[in-house]
């Protein structure tokens, strides 16, 4: 099963609105397939588990993270590619939310005296699917905020510069987010600052098909950002969420530069963000990582948006009453009533500390 979860973990960012899932098939304790989920349209994990197996897979034992589903969509059920193989025990890590399937496919393979046994390595899978699980449930996507910050919780110094405050090492890791989601969103004034590409550049494991680009979604309540912004050059789409205040030739200079625009009630700041994640949800959008800035990421908090933080604390000390941080907005009004985390984990890349969590609902 673990072998199951780290396939599985080669298809986030690119298989939404499915679940990425890993499937191994074994017969006498010899591995005789494997597989990942595929993109929307193509083979799902086992699926692809039991091609490689081939003959083999009769009489053997299936590890899956995912219960296997048993209807029809793009492609036909799983259960009944398993029930056909002959295989006879299945190990699911955990069931599928999806109230499609939600406890029928293992019904289904039961029935045809298949053993399925649950919970092997639960929490690891259900990790991997914590996103499709929200969005299934939802319909809404899972929002991850990111940020780098000093010991003194600087994002930037009092003059904008922010290059770099992270090492090489929790950059690159950085760079492994972006490809495990299906959207990078961020500011306006974020872009208008440091221009970045909002791309990733990492690549996908031996095996599966071409990385795609995370859709990038820009928040720009004002409609400030500049035609000639990098993002605009990047391999990818870009989606602008607009306030119904932009004036129409900056518009239409936006959609000339290769943007798709989404206009959205406005506060002045940022566009409706709640709207604008339901939009994205509607789109398949499952997995979203918002990189900055503070007003964004404030705007977040303050309507309850967030579902798990990460952030990367350097072993720097920036200072400055101007200097800016990570996380503006209202805030809260007592240390008692802070958005309290949960499930923390603490990792370590270079010099930098990685500290990541869930908001406690």
């Amino acid at each position: 099963m673990e072998q199951a979860v780290s396939l599985a973990k080669l298809a986030l960012g690119q298989v939404s609105p499915n679940p990425a899932v890993g499937a191994v098939v074994l017969n006498n304790d010899v591995v005789v397939g494997q597989g990942y989920t595929q993109p929307p349209g193509s083979w799902h994990a086992e699926i692809s588990a039991l091609e490689q197996a081939g003959e083999k897979a009769r009489g053997g034992v299936m590890y899956v993270t995912l219960e296997p589903c048993c209807h029809y969509g793009r492609t036909p059920p799983c259960t009944h590619a398993i029930i056909s193989a002959g295989i006879t025990e299945v190990h699911l890590a955990m069931i599928d939310p999806n109230p499609l399937v939600c406890g029928r496919g293992k019904s289904e393979l039961e029935k045809e005296g298949i053993k399925v046994y649950v919970g092997e390595h639960e929490e690891a899978a259900s990790q991997v699917n914590e996103a499709y699980t929200k969005h299934i449930t939802t319909g809404m996507p899972f929002v991850i905020a990111k940020f780098a910050m000093s010991l003194d919780g600087k994002i930037a110094t009092g003059g904008g510069d922010s290059k770099w405050i992270s090492g090489e090492e929790a950059r690159r890791y950085a760079h492994h987010l972006r490809c495990t989601v299906d959207a990078i969103m961020a500011g306006a004034k974020t872009i208008i600052s440091d221009d970045p590409r909002l791309t990733s550049r990492c690549c996908v494991g031996r095996g599966g098909t071409a990385r795609k680009q995370p859709l990038r979604v820009i928040v720009d309540g004002k409609g400030q950002i500049p035609p000639s912004a990098r993002i605009f050059e990047q391999p990818g789409k870009t989606l602008l969420a607009l306030g119904r205040t932009a004036k129409p030739e900056d518009k239409d200079a936006l959609v000339r530069a290769g943007a798709e625009l989404l206009e959205l009630p406005s506060d002045g700041e940022t566009a409706d963000l709640a709207k604008l994640l339901k939009n994205l949800g509607e789109r398949g959008i499952t997995r979203v990582l918002v990189e900055g800035g503070g007003i964004l990421i404030g705007s977040l908090f303050d309507n309850g948006l967030v579902d798990k933080v990460i952030a990367f604390i350097a072993p720097i000390v920036i200072g400055g009453k101007e200097a800016k941080t990570p996380v503006s907005g209202r805030g809260v009004d007592k240390v008692i009533n802070s958005i309290k985390l949960e499930r923390i984990n603490v990792d370590r890349f270079g010099d930098d500390l990685m500290i990541s969590g869930y908001v406690k609902g």
